[in-house]
């Protein structure tokens, strides 16, 4: 993966995605080495978040590397200064840059005029990097990934995309379940059906949450309204409202189910309190792994190829 592009899962193979798990459990039981002494990653964000800017920032720290970090509001992507040109001049002065934006065609345009790689770290259709935590905490939970049973329940957004490709890719049987009108978009479905058909896996679609948990080895959820969906919240609630994952749901799916939220979550809409705070939820092991993660992914990139 040395000097490529992450912008989608689709940007690895199989074999590769399995090599970043691999070297995301490593990390997880070993600090890395600096092997990225004086290197340093930018990350540009459109949006705010928690656990992508900490988890790059603590990742390129423990890799011996350093963080730049600009807000939308100082550099003014695509208002202030054309997106290429951003892109033209921060790529002369870093070594990797990870974008968390609006659109996926601004994440793309980065990584067309960039000197150097660029990691989607969000976008409105995909969102890969939290995908490689989540396949990397299923396969801590369950001990696989081949054969593993993941039911997503509620919004086909750019999280259940990202995650829909990368279980397919390694041989799992994902069933999202979501409100008509709300369902995982075409495209993204007919991709990860694409990756299942060469795994073994599956991706199937419903509009049933309770039949989408019954065999389910893991039950996954996300927030109902994502940022810049807020003049829908009032619409999605209603739609969304019977795809909360609560006890009563939990009961229709095998008892030693684990759950599982991106986060932040909003208690009390898509989650209870009681799942939440329960031992199911294992969302904030799923959290770390955004670190682990990472790091594998910025060594792979940028690294030696040594630990």
């Amino acid at each position: 993966m040395r000097g490529r592009h992450l912008l989608t899962v689709g940007d690895l193979s199989p074999d590769e995605l399995l090599s970043l798990l691999d070297r995301a459990a490593h990390f997880k039981r070993v600090r890395p080495q600096p092997m990225l002494a004086g290197r340093v990653l930018a990350l540009i964000f459109e949006k705010p978040s928690l656990r992508t800017r900490l988890s790059f920032d603590v990742a390129m720290l423990r890799l011996g590397g350093s963080v730049e970090y600009l807000t939308q509001a100082e550099v003014g992507m695509g208002t202030r200064e054309a997106v290429k040109d951003v892109a033209r001049v921060m790529s002369r002065m870093v070594d990797i840059i990870a974008a968390r934006t609006f659109t996926q065609a601004t994440v793309e345009e980065l990584a067309q005029y960039s000197r150097v790689p660029v990691i989607n770290a969000l976008s409105d259709t995909d969102h890969p990097c939290q995908a490689l935590a989540d396949v990397m905490t299923i396969r801590e939970a369950c001990g696989r990934t081949q054969g593993v049973r993941v039911a997503f329940i509620g919004d086909g957004n750019n999280v259940a995309a990202s995650l829909a490709q990368a279980c397919a890719m390694l041989g799992m049987h994902l069933t999202l379940a979501s409100p008509p009108g709300f369902e995982l978009p075409d495209g993204a479905r007919v991709l990860a059906e694409h990756y299942a058909a060469r795994s073994g896996g599956s991706v199937q679609l419903t509009d049933d949450p309770h039949a989408a948990v019954r065999n389910a080895d893991i039950v996954y959820t996300d927030v109902w309204v994502s940022m810049g969906q807020e003049r829908e919240t009032a619409e999605r609630r209603e739609a969304f409202l019977p795809y909360q994952v609560n006890s009563t749901l939990l009961a229709a799916a095998p008892s030693g189910a684990k759950v599982m939220h991106c986060l932040p979550a909003h208690r009390g809409d898509e989650i209870t309190d009681e799942v939440m705070d329960s031992v199911a939820f294992i969302g904030y092991e799923q959290a770390e792994n955004r670190l682990h993660t990472e790091q594998a992914l910025v060594a792979a990139i940028l690294g030696d190829g040594r630990d």
